[in-house]
């Protein structure tokens, strides 16, 4: 299973729906959220199987504006090899 980014730009004026949507799906403890900071976006790490599951857990209220980011991490070999290609 891979790991996926889930940013959720939204507006001052949806946000209250747009939170207690994404606690309607299940997800609220995934997400952090920078709205105490005037910043309008939450952003969550999942597992899931593809990047279309990932994005079942935004509401569909912002589903498309949402980034869905697949996630690798490098090891010091991958490092190497890319660093010389």
């Amino acid at each position: 299973m891979d790991r996926y980014l889930i940013e959720t730009p939204h507006t001052n004026e949806n946000c209250k729906l747009l939170v207690s949507q994404v606690h309607a799906l299940g997800y609220l403890h995934h997400f952090d959220w920078g709205c105490g900071d005037g910043i309008h976006c939450g952003w969550a790490i999942i597992e899931a199987e593809s990047e279309e599951q990932a994005r079942m857990a935004v509401p569909s209220v912002i589903r498309d504006a949402a980034r869905v980011i697949r996630l690798v991490k490098f090891s010091a070999d991958q490092i190497q090899q890319h660093h010389h290609a």
